[in-house]
């Protein structure tokens, strides 16, 4: 498998250390300089007139929804900005009334934090949570959550995207399937803005909360989500605090935070404005190519065995061996070692049988990076 063809400029439009091959832009992303300097001229201005700028806020916050309905393909009425996926799961979780043996499905890999907060909700309601195995090779893993449903089943949280193994699980077809049964679906899609052609139709069939970072794939500032919501949801969604836009409902009531820091949110057009002029398409293409180049190398040069990979998805995991990353004290002594001795930041998971790692591809990376991991990783492994 070949590399793509690096895109021309594309590498100086970032900050990055350049002694750093940085091949973990899944976990934080990485800000563009303009899209920095576009947030530190809002604070500036916040900071030259505090009260013109708070009265604005409000307005301006709708104009920047409606700026980034587009990328995800949905109504910007159904649309709430956020900090990040972790409170987004906090306001859906709360705002869906779970009554006693009520039962949350989760999946093995979901993100822990997530996986978590439907612990937490489930506990103050009485319901339960159980978490689907399925497997790291399964051809279709929404197969094994819908197999998994039962009488008491009132609502599944799934991945669009799995952060530690780089799968497809909320297809348009698992999502359908789960709401013909009446089950509320959660999708996680951490991943998808950015990455992803637009897959909500929340209007139709869709999601009845679907929520994703900008921050990862779409050059937005740390740390910027939305939350979408279906129109049936909207009137019940319960704000984790409350501020002067709560009498407004959704999605005012859980956007506003009294003096926070909004300049984030509002530089979040200029990461899209820049995706546009790279080519949606074409940053889409060359990172899922080069993602799967750097797979490739892990396999024929580490010997690492490769998991599969989704079309569209700039990451790929591989499975380490047997008795490496199995527990998660293992995990970031592998990662600090990787990046002292090779010069990479990549992601871990730990997992039975062998741990999972994973890496990202934006384009910033060079097909030479990922040669250098693969070369190197083995004397790594075995040390």
């Amino acid at each position: 498998m070949d590399a793509p063809e690096p895109i021309d400029g594309a590498a100086e439009l970032f900050a990055l250390d350049p002694g750093v091959a940085h091949l973990n832009h899944g976990s934080y992303g990485a800000v563009p300089r303009e899209v920095r300097r576009a947030q530190a001229a809002l604070r500036a201005e916040q900071e030259a007139d505090p009260d013109g700028f708070f009265l604005e806020l409000p307005g301006r916050v709708a104009a920047t929804r409606t700026a980034i309905a587009p990328l995800l393909g949905t109504d910007p009425a159904g649309l709430a900005l956020l900090g990040n996926v972790t409170e987004a799961v906090a306001v859906a979780l709360d705002s869906i009334p779970f009554a006693p043996g009520d039962e949350i499905l989760v999946t093995d890999h979901g993100y822990g934090v997530v996986n978590r907060a439907a612990e937490r909700r489930a506990a103050e309601c009485g319901a339960g949570v159980r978490t689907v195995p399925v497997a790291l090779d399964a051809a279709d893993p929404g197969e094994a959550v819908l197999a998994a449903l039962g009488p008491r089943t009132r609502a599944v949280v799934v991945d669009r995207v799995t952060s530690p193994t780089a799968r497809e699980f909320a297809t348009r077809e698992l999502v359908a399937a789960l709401a013909a049964r009446g089950v509320i679906t959660l999708v996680d899609a951490a991943h998808a803005p950015g990455m992803l052609d637009p897959q909500l139709d929340a209007a139709v069939g869709g999601p009845d909360f679907w929520f994703g970072n900008l921050h990862k794939w779409a050059f937005a500032p740390r740390p910027t989500a939305v939350l979408a919501v279906a129109p049936a949801w909207r009137e019940r969604v319960r704000p984790l605090t409350y501020s002067w836009e709560h009498e407004g409902g959704y999605p005012g009531n859980v956007e506003w935070r009294g003096t926070a820091d909004y300049t984030g949110w509002l530089a979040a057009p200029v990461g899209l404005a820049l995706m546009e002029r790279l080519g949606v398409a074409r940053v889409r293409e060359h990172n899922e190519r080069l993602a799967a180049y750097g797979q490739a190398l892990l396999v024929e040069r580490a010997g690492l065995g490769a998991l599969p990979g989704s079309p569209g998805v700039s990451m790929r995991a591989v499975r380490l061996p047997a008795g490496v990353a199995e527990r998660e004290e293992q995990v970031r002594p592998l990662m600090a070692a990787v990046r002292e001795r090779l010069g990479a930041r990549i992601a871990v998971r730990p997992w039975a049988g062998g741990g999972v790692l994973r890496i990202s591809a934006q384009v910033y990376n060079r097909a030479e990076e990922y040669e250098r991991l693969a070369d190197g990783l083995k004397g790594v492994l075995g040390g």
